[in-house]
């Protein structure tokens, strides 16, 4: 034992693994009831809880009391000082914890708390995700919910809040406590009869948390809702609050309850700023969701959050990518407009059967088939909790294959009167906007609303509708299902040769800067495989690549493989199926383009040498936040990929 100076107290000397040897003398004097830590090195040596504050930071405890805790310090060195055990001053970093919000140093407090035992509790909650019965999504965090529980302590439920749900227990003079479910004040006590004090604390906020999936639906009564809709199916929230939450609402449903709370947990990520950090009031880097609602849109936004992500990823906030969902809702605002406005008197959303029953061209079967195999994509997705893999065949499907392409195949038939083409752009819409409405829910409610009065309405009254809509309801309509009657493999096989070969010359054409008004002649180079599919598609060619001429002639295969420029002045773009032939003096006037090419490549050159030479310097890549260093690394990226295909471009010329 040594002697603790100011108090002449005896105390012990132990030894515990908990002392670093290499901070300071290797010693160091430990107070159980005013620090966790040592609290445990206590409980491990039996040592007394000696309290010497209060509640209100005030010291209880010998000549120092009544001296609040930053006075009593400097009484006490003073006092070490004058009666010689002083023997030096060091400065060093602590770690004190301190309030976030008010900066106030945290005194650490032993008290008396409420507290659940867990050993038992926790058993057929580790099992009930170990056999399946729960299942994770993404599977690895089974690793931080087992790791929690295995080493479970005994909860402290008790939370000293101005507000939340009391503590049902009330004290008596006689020193008995009454836990009881009656909360009307006047509790009286249930071993003197006597009057009692209710207790001041609040139930841990997770606490109360953990009893929602049931407590809401009316339990303990057997409600109707209650049998209905528990368990319940999924749920989903974020990784961080595993342990507060998804492990309390599971042992407290099969404790109270008997049965799991629900069956699958999907874990979302979190969203990061785009430095990748936490957003937090301490560190000012949140967004207000209102703010981008306001200037985007709700659409947009839940978009751009469920795109391309995957269960358990963070998600790096960018507001740029937000505008292209802004852009992607006016593609789609714009589609079902020309779509109305182009219906008949009498039009209505046909049935799949009705539509097997119709003269199907050879568009209207390609676009059919990719949009029954998306549908089938898109559940499986939803099936699989990949909610950014469906969003982004969606998205993909209806700006390109929808609005890019079958919209634009459609015109020509829609400008002579063909009611079919409209029919089938009908139904595609009415699937999409099924489709999509998880996740862009007010625009497609908006659009299908119109779709709905469409028997009643004419074709221009159905367009100019849209804003002013009634409320036919598309949460209530059914999901889309993949249907086979409306699976065309063949033909939509060869149409897909079609529209390969188009887009390739589309694709040329803008980056040659050519106009659509500009024509050319197009000459396919194929198979005998598909001399018969390039030549039945010659006006599709005509009217979407600018086509002045179309011819096809067969050959072997290997002529019918690479981009080039042959030696008869003609560009040469392939695709798998065949090779196409434009001539160059059609397109561009080469004298122009070349120097218009030099140009670009000069001021490209330039750009590089200048990222080059900035990223090379040390002061720069020293003293410049991580976030500027990659964006001009980035920008050099960019650059020298810009590079090359002007490079191919002049070569080309």
């Amino acid at each position: 034992t040594v002697i603790l100076p100011l108090v002449n107290r005896e105390i012990p000397v132990i030894a515990d693994d908990y002392v670093d040897m290499e901070f300071g003398t290797g010693c160091v004097k430990i107070t159980p009831a005013h620090d966790p830590n040592d609290f445990e090195v206590g409980k491990r040596h039996n040592l007394p809880l000696i309290k010497i504050m209060g509640m209100d930071g005030v010291v209880t405890y010998g000549e120092y009391e009544n001296l609040p805790r930053d006075k009593a310090r400097e009484r006490i060195i003073a006092d070490l000082k004058r009666g010689g055990f002083f023997i030096k001053e060091e400065a060093h970093k602590h770690n004190v914890g301190c309030c976030q919000r008010c900066g106030s140093v945290v005194e650490p407090l032993a008290s008396t708390q409420w507290f659940v035992k867990m050993e038992e509790l926790v058993k057929p909650a580790i099992a009930a995700v170990r056999d399946g019965e729960i299942k994770f999504i993404p599977k690895r965090f089974e690793g931080n919910y087992f790791n929690w529980l295995d080493n479970i302590r005994d909860w402290c439920i008790s939370r000293q809040l101005w507000w939340g749900h009391p503590i049902p227990a009330y004290y008596c003079h006689c020193g008995h406590v009454t836990v009881t479910e009656a909360n009307d004040g006047a509790v009286k006590c249930e071993k003197c009869g006597g009057d009692t004090t209710p207790d001041e604390d609040t139930l841990d906020t997770w606490f109360s948390s953990a009893l929602w999936p049931f407590s809401t639906l009316g339990y303990p009564d057997n409600t109707a809702d209650f049998a209905k809709y528990y368990p319940t199916d999924a749920l989903i929230t974020a990784p961080d609050i595993i342990f507060f939450w998804v492990a309390r609402m599971i042992f407290s449903g099969i404790a109270y309850t008997g049965k799991v709370p629900f069956h699958t947990v999907m874990f979302n990520g979190l969203i990061r700023d785009n430095l990748g950090r936490k957003m937090s009031k301490s560190l000012q880097n949140g967004v207000d969701p209102l703010d981008i609602i306001d200037r985007y849109g709700t659409d947009a936004l839940r978009m751009t959050l469920c795109s391309g992500t995957a269960p358990g990823n963070d998600i790096r906030w960018s507001e740029d990518r937000i505008t292209a969902y802004r852009n992607f809702a006016n593609k789609l605002w714009n589609a079902a407009r020309y779509v109305f406005m182009n219906l008949n008197d009498n039009a209505s959303i046909v049935k799949a059967e009705e539509l097997t029953a119709l003269p199907l061209t050879a568009d209207d079967k390609w676009f059919l088939t990719n949009l029954q195999r998306t549908t089938a994509d898109v559940r499986l997705n939803l099936d699989k909790y990949e909610l950014g893999v469906a969003a982004g065949k969606l998205y993909d499907f209806i700006y390109d294959i929808y609005c890019d392409w079958y919209i634009e195949l459609t015109k020509p038939r829609i400008q002579n009167g063909d009611t079919l083409a409209s029919t089938v752009l009908l139904y595609g819409l009415s699937s999409l906007l099924r489709l999509l409405h998880p996740y862009m829910p007010f625009i497609t409610q908006e659009i299908y609303s119109v779709i709905s009065e469409l028997g009643a309405a004419s074709a221009l009254g159905a367009a100019s509708a849209l804003g002013a809509a009634s409320a036919s309801d598309i949460m209530l309509a059914d999901y889309p299902l993949y249907d086979e009657r409306l699976v065309f493999d063949k033909e939509a096989r060869d149409f897909g040769v079609v529209v390969s070969a188009i887009g390739k010359i589309r694709a040329c054409r803008a980056e040659m800067g050519v106009p659509f008004s500009k024509k050319t002649t197009i000459e396919v180079i194929t198979t005998d495989t598909y001399a018969d599919v390039f030549r039945s598609a010659e006006k599709y060619f005509m009217f979407l690549a600018s086509g002045s001429g179309f011819t096809v002639t067969t050959a072997d295969a290997d002529d019918t493989n690479t981009d080039d420029t042959d030696t008869a002045g003609k560009v040469a773009l392939a695709t798998a199926e065949c090779k196409i032939l434009l001539p160059m003096g059609d397109l561009v006037d080469t004298q122009k383009e070349r120097a218009r090419l030099d140009k670009e490549r000069a001021k490209c050159e330039k750009d590089i040498g200048f990222l080059t030479k900035k990223l090379s310097n040390a002061g720069f890549l020293n003293k410049a936040p991580e976030a500027q260093i990659e964006n001009e690394r980035a920008k050099l990226a960019k650059a020298t990929e810009l590079l090359g295909k002007l490079t191919q471009a002049i070569a080309a010329l």
